[in-house]
């Protein structure tokens, strides 16, 4: 159960990568451009939006898998800065990634690839308590003890994010970034996947930080969202709010994407198609990054980025014309 103390702070992250754009020239690229948020301890944040709206991005600043260009991260009060608090940090943070095909080394057993945090970390005085601890984890994620000495290639899809959560779990991590753990998965293993990060939530206290382009996936998990768009937060509320009453104009075009099994409800329900293409983030426009597709665009939608703040309790939303927008 979420409790009302952060255990991760972020304050005005920025990821900026440099993109060469001629001879001797160079442009940032704002992958992640002034965001800020807080996760409590034991609850779930879904991290939502468009491919290449910066949600990876910003799951790997937070682990400092990428050096953040400037801005704070804090874990549990404590600013992450140096080396050697970021090797702290990892070994009570770590990653559950995207693709189960390519983020486990086909050269290692399964045995091997849960055991390798353990071995960097020296958890284990010996190789019977390493050998143990590995069981121990595969039966946390479903698996036999006959799959250990099995190599990755041998296991479905469904399986191998089972082998790759077993190893996130491997240092007994208090946060766990889930960089879309299921979209590469089929719809029947994908719901096995989600209710076992619940459990597992539920029986280690575990707090997430779940990155996914699903919106259904995600307010099954999430205790709050937010919609990311263009390295900009653009809205952040708990679950059921950003779904019964989104405020910002991104957000409600996503939702009403998303498909409603009642067909009286889904021929009622309007889809908002949205004008033009996302623009680059190297050639990001003036002002608010939505304002080139948003119908509610003003003068000063291009002049000024609209204020990150709290409009009703817990829910915040970036947009000049909220309250106008129905």
């Amino acid at each position: 159960m979420a409790e009302n103390k952060p255990i991760i702070e972020v304050k005005n992250l920025k990821e900026y990568f440099s993109i060469n754009t001629g001879l001797f020239r160079s442009k940032p690229l704002k992958a992640v451009d002034d965001v800020s948020f807080t996760i409590n301890k034991g609850e779930t944040l879904g991290l939502v939006g468009e491919s290449g709206c910066g949600k990876t991005t910003v799951g790997r600043t937070i682990l400092h898998l990428y050096r953040p260009t400037s801005g704070e991260i804090y874990y549990d009060g404590k600013l992450i800065k140096t080396n050697a608090d970021i090797k702290e940090f990892r070994k009570k943070a770590t990653m559950v990634f995207q693709d189960p095909y390519s983020s486990l080394n086909p050269r290692m057993t399964v045995s091997d690839i849960i055991g390798e945090p353990l071995d960097v970390h020296k958890l284990c005085p010996n190789k019977k308590a390493r050998q143990e601890r590995i069981l121990e984890l595969m039966d946390y994620v479903g698996l036999n003890s006959e799959h250990a000495a099995r190599y990755a290639h041998e296991f479905s899809g469904g399986q191998r994010q089972r082998i790759g959560i077993a190893r996130a779990l491997a240092v007994n991590p208090d946060f766990i970034v889930c960089d879309e753990p299921v979209s590469a998965l089929d719809v029947s293993i994908q719901a096995q996947v989600i209710n076992m990060f619940d459990e597992l939530q539920d029986k280690l206290g575990l707090t997430y930080l779940f990155i996914a382009h699903d919106l259904l996936v995600v307010r099954h998990i999430s205790d709050r969202v937010a919609v990311m768009y263009l390295g900009h937060i653009v809205e952040l509320a708990p679950a059921d709010e950003i779904y019964n009453n989104p405020l910002h104009p991104y957000s409600k075009s996503l939702l009403s994407a998303v498909p409603i099994p009642d067909p009286k409800i889904a021929r009622a329900n309007k889809r908002i198609v949205l004008n033009g293409d996302i623009p680059s983030p190297l050639n990001a426009p003036s002002g608010c990054p939505f304002r080139t597709r948003c119908r509610y665009a003003s003068e000063q939608c291009a002049q000024s980025m609209p204020e990150f703040k709290e409009v009703s309790t817990g829910h915040f939303v970036a947009c000049h014309r909220s309250g106008e927008v129905n």
